[in-house]
């Protein structure tokens, strides 16, 4: 399983909208969207502006259930 599957699954298990994809990013609610970096970070970011860098996705989806 690729990074991208594994964010996509994960988006999934916690029922987050995804909104759209383009590339490396996936665009979701709230004005958010993730970045997929190949060296296995994900970056959070909001209205373009990265907010946090994560390595586990389930940590990246639970800070967007906030």
């Amino acid at each position: 399983m690729n990074a991208k599957e594994l964010i996509l699954g994960a988006l999934q298990y916690y029922s987050i909208e995804i909104i759209k994809q383009e590339n490396n990013r996936i665009y979701i609610g709230r004005n958010y969207d993730i970045e997929i970096e190949t060296n296995g970070l994900y970056k959070l970011r909001s209205d373009g502006q990265v907010i946090a860098p994560f390595d586990d996705v389930d940590e990246l989806c639970r800070f967007v259930l906030m």
